[in-house]
């Protein structure tokens, strides 16, 4: 276990929100059809706990792809949003757009690696994998290349699993108290997955992070066995064949 030197960041604000259905079932362009999500949130001022799978009041509208005990916290860095307002030309794109449970302050992709472990509050929380863009905040946007613009600008943000359950608070720091695997930073993983897709020595390496979520580990398999990256086509463009 290493223990690193006292390292913190703040957790800015604080979104949960349920599922909802938009749309028309019976539009004939893809990007007007009916649709379920959950990426629309709402900010919370008050205390929240923090629970093994979700905050308090959160869920997730495809259980298949989002949620879970190894996806219990969306997060993502407040700064990378004055980058997609000038890219995308949208100043409606703000804190909590992109269905994040925490928008933080001073940490990035580059900063912080799989295994890190923070404590916040209460409770003690563990980056688990980077997000792979799906396909709903282009949707939302109405902009049919963002998860692939997502994806390559590195800008991601990324998950956590909940060690210990407890109450927590916008404005609160986050602490890291252990590093399981610095070389492994979220930047790093992302250039694996989605740039460097088939360098399988790095993909091996990668492999065997033991903090590393279940389903980037089975996808990182499936590639060592087949020698060949998998299509991405489905994940990031989904129903979006128009925008």
């Amino acid at each position: 276990m290493h223990v690193p030197k006292e390292t913190i960041a703040t957790l800015d604000s604080i979104f949960v929100g349920l599922p909802k259905t938009l749309g028309d079932a019976t539009a004939k362009k893809p990007i007007d059809r009916e649709w379920t999500t959950a990426i629309f949130k709402e900010r919370v001022n008050d205390p929240i706990y923090v629970g093994k799978t979700n905050l308090t009041g959160d869920q997730q509208a495809d259980l298949k792809h989002h949620g879970g005990p190894e996806k219990a916290i969306f997060t993502y860095p407040s700064e990378h949003y004055l980058y997609w307002q000038e890219k995308l030309n949208q100043s409606t794109i703000t804190q909590g757009g992109m269905g994040e449970n925490f928008s933080t302050i001073h940490m990035f992709e580059k900063d912080v690696a799989i295994g890190d472990t923070f404590e916040i509050g209460e409770a003690i929380i563990q980056v688990s994998q980077p997000r792979q863009p799906c396909w709903k905040p282009a949707r939302r946007y109405r902009t049919k290349e963002l998860a692939v613009l997502l994806q390559n600008s590195g800008r991601t943000g990324w998950y956590y699993r909940v060690l210990r359950e407890g109450w927590i608070e916008a404005g609160q720091s986050l602490k890291l108290i252990e590093r399981a695997a610095p070389e492994w930073t979220v930047e790093k993983c992302n250039e694996v997955m989605h740039r460097d897709r088939e360098n399988f020595e790095q993909i091996a390496k990668l492999f065997e992070v033991k903090t590393l979520a279940t389903n980037w580990q089975a996808t990182l398999q499936k590639r060592l066995e087949n020698k060949k990256a998998e299509s991405i086509e489905r994940r990031v463009y989904g129903p979006n064949v128009e925008a």
